[in-house]
């Protein structure tokens, strides 16, 4: 059990801090405003992807019990959304495959913060 709750904090975390700094990014960095366009999207949209991004951290990693648990079930969801739509907008305009290998491996370390967060759920239950 105490490996898992490693392994989920660790995992979460690595989320939290790739996606604070992709928020803090997204509102601050030039380069960002050029990534955005040269991806299609219009500027408002990389101010609304910040704001979404930081309030998902704030989910992910506060305590929610009762019926709060289905907005961390959504986060989790939404956060997927994201990094798929990430691997796709960079592999669509051709960037290499730096860039689109990054929001998988996100991804993957997501897939594995939420098994280890419903393990921990289960062992709760099961106590």
């Amino acid at each position: 059990m105490k490996t898992t709750k490693i392994t989920y904090w660790v995992l979460t975390g690595i989320i939290a801090l790739g996606s604070l700094f992709s928020s803090y990014s997204y509102l601050t960095s030039p380069q960002m405003v050029a990534t955005f366009q040269h991806l299609g999207f219009p500027s408002y949209f990389r101010i609304e992807l910040a704001v979404a991004k930081f309030l998902g951290v704030i989910v992910l990693l506060a305590p929610l019990t009762g019926t709060l648990e289905r907005l961390k079930e959504w986060t989790y969801a939404a956060f997927t959304i994201v990094f798929v739509s990430a691997f796709i907008a960079h592999s669509s305009v051709g960037d290499p495959m730096v860039m689109r290998v990054f929001p998988i491996i996100f991804l993957v370390l997501l897939a594995g913060s939420y098994i280890t967060y419903h393990k921990i759920k289960e062992n709760h239950v099961q106590s």
